[in-house]
């Protein structure tokens, strides 16, 4: 009798866009779970000292995630260290520019390229993973944005509006092919170090914890299929939102 290959423990996961943020809390969470965990970022320096810190779990790839051959050759380098990709987080956004006079094109075009077309290349390269075990997680980051453009922030807006179309139309498209399809509107401002030095934080205006926002994708990875979620939203627990 021909003997299956044994499935691996670990499931393996990138998340696209890794910064000291929410980036890493989701790299901890993922991490935690028992995921084997492909990060991908610019600044090679920060995921390679967090992919220390982290041990065998974490392998860190410098990927501009703009560019479709680095993102290809990332997706190669993740396979051949930890194996095919079945959860995949697009992360990667950037607020570049601020209103429109005073936000070039090429600022303009950055923001897209960075949160959309970045969104778009690494699902591409995760896709074909996911089709072979008719499973897999794409979860897309997004922003209060997604729903309502930010004065002085038009680069940004439009991206955020952008990525919220490219996971409904990959969710119709993906679904049904056993590929969980999320969107995650993150509704306030999240707790980091550098939003405190520049943040005062009140009892109205409390700031979001990145660790409880990666809980949150965690609960949709681990969603039955009878019952997605195609969108979530979190906010922070204060009386503004409800007056």
């Amino acid at each position: 009798m021909k003997r299956m290959p044994a499935r691996k423990d670990k499931r393996v996961a990138i998340v696209a866009g890794v910064g000291p943020g929410l980036g890493a809390a989701l790299v901890r969470m993922l991490a935690g779970e028992g995921c084997s965990v492909g990060m991908f970022a610019r600044s090679a320096q920060f995921i390679g000292k967090f992919a220390a810190e982290l041990g065998s779990n974490a392998l860190a790839v410098p990927t501009d995630v703009s560019d479709g051959k680095q993102v290809t050759a990332g997706f190669r380098e993740v396979r051949q260290q930890l194996g095919p990709v079945e959860i995949l987080i697009a992360h990667a956004s950037g607020s570049i520019g601020e209103g429109l006079m005073k936000t070039t094109p090429d600022q303009f075009e950055q923001s897209w390229r960075v949160a959309v077309l970045g969104a778009f290349h690494c699902a591409r390269e995760a896709v074909p993973d996911m089709l072979k075990n008719e499973s897999g997680a794409i979860i897309f980051t997004g922003a209060t944005s997604s729903l309502r453009g930010r004065g002085g922030a038009v680069s940004f807006s439009s991206a955020k509006f952008a990525v919220r179309g490219l996971a409904q139309s990959l969710a119709v498209e993906l679904w049904p092919k056993g590929i969980h399809v999320a969107h995650v509107i993150i509704d306030g401002v999240i707790d980091t170090p550098e939003v405190r030095k520049r943040y005062k934080p009140s009892a109205k205006e409390p700031l979001l914890k990145p660790e409880a926002i990666a809980d949150s994708y965690w609960n949709l990875i681990q969603q039955d299929r009878s019952a997605w979620s195609l969108e979530i939203d979190l906010r922070p627990n204060n009386e503004a939102f409800f007056e």
